[in-house]
């Protein structure tokens, strides 16, 4: 309903605004099927697949980063030929990077100290597929590498290498800033979009912020009691309502309690599942995967509300399952599939056997790759 409502501007008659409905339901029925098939695999093929699909995902990410579909000035879409469909690579590298570091963790658990075989393995793919993501996409990719390093922290990874991971990431931001203040112009097309909206955003000045401003007018017009769907001005003016800033006007229309309040307890209510799937679990992979995916979704919802109530820079991140979306909708499916795969593990599969049924694997490759 909210999308519905939010999206009535897109269309100049009635029917223009129920095809962007009947786009959005069409995405929701994928996802969900989506869902129903991969729920019952059992979670540790996951795993297996993860292997493959790490370097199917980096190399997207390259094709997106050369090839891919510019809008507002980044490279996030590729197209998919023939079909006139475009997604964000990005979303699928998201999900099967904090499976494989799953994996890793879990394999690799009595190597962890080890620089060749614990490090290099787990650290390097992360530092790819995000270095890959942040020319044109900096809120994903400090959000993909903060709930990846939340996953090493929870695997028992040492705090040698996450100081030295931490380190690395300042020096890199330095770089990174000292080339756009100083190096040759066009060196990093986005940073001068970076930079205003954080240093607007402190500063407060209203020119630049004039996204979280209007997010704020539709949060205030909303009031604490409930106005039905349909009634959000909002949508009249505010950039984006159907997607960056629904969260505004779900509250416009449905007021900060029932609206605002609602959807926080929603995904509250969301993670402590995931959580409790993950304690549930005997696998110490799996339990690393529902608290990863689990994370990463509530993070994601996070960053959007706190960017409609003024509480971070203006980002592109939708809020999960309910913004007007694409194949991110799909892969958001995939993730709760794979959380529910978790929840329904065997209790007789602890993470011994798990190790043991991989061990071939690190026997052909004593040295590690």
């Amino acid at each position: 309903m909210a999308v519905y409502s939010a999206g009535s501007t897109l269309g100049k008659t009635a029917e223009g605004a129920f095809s962007v409905l009947t786009r959005h339901i069409s995405m929701i029925i994928a996802g969900l099927g989506v869902m129903l098939l991969v729920h019952r695999f059992d979670f540790r093929y996951f795993s297996r697949f993860s292997q493959l699909f790490i370097w199917i995902s980096i190399i997207l990410l390259a094709v997106t980063l050369l090839y891919g579909a510019n809008i507002n000035n980044a490279d996030r879409w590729l197209k998919i030929p023939g079909l006139g469909l475009s997604f964000q690579t990005s979303d699928l590298a998201k999900v099967v990077l904090l499976v494989y570091i799953a994996r890793m963790l879990t394999l690799r658990r009595d190597e962890l100290g080890d620089f060749k075989r614990g490090f290099i393995p787990i650290v390097g793919p992360i530092g790819l597929v995000c270095g890959l993501i942040f020319p044109a996409n900096f809120s994903t990719c400090a959000m993909l590498g903060l709930v990846s390093f939340a996953v090493l922290v929870v695997g028992g990874y040492p705090f040698k290498y996450l100081a030295l991971m931490v380190g690395i990431v300042v020096v890199l931001l330095g770089m990174v800033i000292a080339i756009g203040e100083f190096g040759p112009k066009g060196v990093f097309d986005r940073y001068e979009t970076w930079k205003n909206r954080i240093f607007n955003k402190m500063e407060d000045q209203s020119e630049g912020n004039y996204q979280s401003d209007l997010a704020k007018y539709a949060i205030y017009s909303g009031g604490v009691i409930p106005k039905g769907p349909g009634t959000g001005s909002s949508r009249n003016f505010m950039p984006h309502p159907y997607s960056d800033m629904i969260y505004a006007f779900i509250i416009e229309e449905w007021g900060l309690i029932l609206g605002g309040g609602g959807l926080v307890l929603l995904y509250i209510t969301f993670y402590f599942r995931s959580i409790r799937a993950a304690l549930n679990c005997p696998s110490r992979f799996g339990q690393l995967v529902a608290f990863g995916l689990g994370t990463l979704i509530v993070v994601q919802a996070l960053i959007n509300m706190a960017v409609s109530v003024s509480l971070m820079p203006t980002t592109g991140q939708p809020l999960p399952l309910i913004s007007l979306g694409g194949t991110s909708t799909i892969f958001t499916c995939l993730s709760i599939a794979i959380i529910i795969s978790v929840s329904r593990g065997k209790g007789d599969v602890d993470e011994d056997h798990f190790v043991e049924e991989n061990a071939i694997e690190l026997a052909d490759h004593p040295k590690g790759v």
